[in-house]
């Protein structure tokens, strides 16, 4: 009982220490509103203002029906018809990413039932709008002639007829996926930067020394910390889920937000040992900050909230298999973007538990041999 009450008013005493340190309360708050908010506007996967212009060799019926087809706000801005001769200038200077090239001849050719070439020209310098545009230029083309040949009875029955139904994600937009991603990725980082700093600031405050004198032990300390740190992580992210990513982004959540908190807080208790481990290596702050460099990137990175764990080779999958962060990220979007319910994801709640009391464990030995000096 005396030492449920050390770690509850150690950790008070971490909360008080954190509410006066205003560097990481700003980082907090900018981290779970304006940052999410940000990463789900400027991060857009879709193909939004292409920049496109048509050089119309063929002036024919069919030509001017594919022009018609890109005017398909807000994908494209209204196709301009340019010269042959301007394509390499305004290539060069940046002015389309996209310019189609429709020869001499071609309705002709369509009709005849021959096989005309149309030359897309695109500036890869703009990666996304690039690649995703190419694939857009490319349906709206096969429509308009498949179309345009329906009109005169020349259209060949198409093969294969797709029935294509987007789960969770009608129009694939990408802020839906981006906004709880960096809620997801900001409760690992911001989690061992709260309790990695809250170990070095005593340190050098002198005030671990402090406590090491008094009848209190490493593991009540460390325990504090944790609960400390991790209950203002789980806080901010609850916030910015309801009111960022629900409230101000407007974007629907499928599962229980309650649900994911409880995951966050397991989870939580493995990213602070993580945050108290690096600080025990770490004798400056300026240290612990490239030691969480060393170690936040990869776990973010390679967890699944940027690219699915099945994209990467083999060996680098059985590895991240034994990382929290990668079943942190798996239940979460389990819950918030499928609606699974605590029958789905306990699986993967039991792995991080087992893991975070694995991790807690090495990293409290190391605490206490890191604090062994001072006694």
């Amino acid at each position: 009982m005396r030492s449920l009450a050390n770690i509850f008013w150690l950790g008070t005493k971490e909360l008080r220490s954190f509410a006066h340190d205003y560097v990481l309360v700003g980082l907090i708050i900018y981290a779970f509103s304006i940052a999410i908010y940000a990463q789900a506007q400027s991060s857009s996967q879709e193909l939004h203002n292409g920049a496109i212009a048509i050089i119309d060799e063929d002036n024919s019926p069919l030509s001017h029906y594919i022009t018609e087809g890109f005017y398909l706000p807000p994908y494209f801005k209204p196709p301009q018809k340019i010269a042959l001769s301007d394509v390499n200038r305004l290539m060069d200077n940046g002015t389309y990413t996209f310019i189609l090239d429709i020869p001499l001849h071609f309705e002709r050719d369509v009709l005849a039932g021959r096989q005309p070439a149309i030359q897309v020209n695109v500036d890869a310098t703009v990666m996304v709008h690039a690649g995703i545009g190419a694939g857009y230029i490319q349906q709206i083309l096969t429509k308009q002639i498949h179309d345009f040949l329906a009109r005169s009875e020349r259209a060949p029955p198409l093969p294969v007829s797709l029935d294509v139904r987007v789960a969770f994600n009608p129009n694939v937009t990408t802020s839906w996926f981006a906004s709880v991603m960096g809620i997801i990725n900001n409760v690992t980082m911001l989690a061992i930067i709260l309790s990695g700093a809250a170990v070095v600031r005593e340190r050098e405050h002198g005030t671990v020394d402090h406590l090491l004198v008094m009848p209190i032990r490493p593991f009540e300390i460390a325990l504090a910390k944790v609960w400390a740190n991790g209950l203002v992580i789980t806080l901010a992210a609850g916030l910015s889920l309801d009111g960022v990513v629900r409230g101000l982004l407007g974007i629907p959540v499928a599962g229980s937000a309650g649900l994911f908190l409880v995951g966050v807080m397991i989870y939580l208790f493995f990213t602070t040992a993580i945050g108290i481990f690096l600080a025990t290596v770490a004798r400056t702050m300026p240290q612990l900050g490239l030691l969480f460099i060393l170690v936040s990137v990869p776990m973010n990175v390679l967890s699944g909230s940027v690219t699915p764990l099945e994209s990467m080779p083999r060996l680098l999958q059985i590895v991240m298999e034994a990382s929290p962060s990668t079943h942190f990220v798996s239940f979460a979007q389990a819950i918030l973007y499928r609606g699974a319910g605590l029958d789905v994801v306990w699986p993967e709640f039991l792995a991080v538990a087992l893991m975070a009391a694995l991790f807690f464990g090495l990293a409290l030995l190391r605490f206490r041999r890191a604090s062994a000096p001072a006694n």
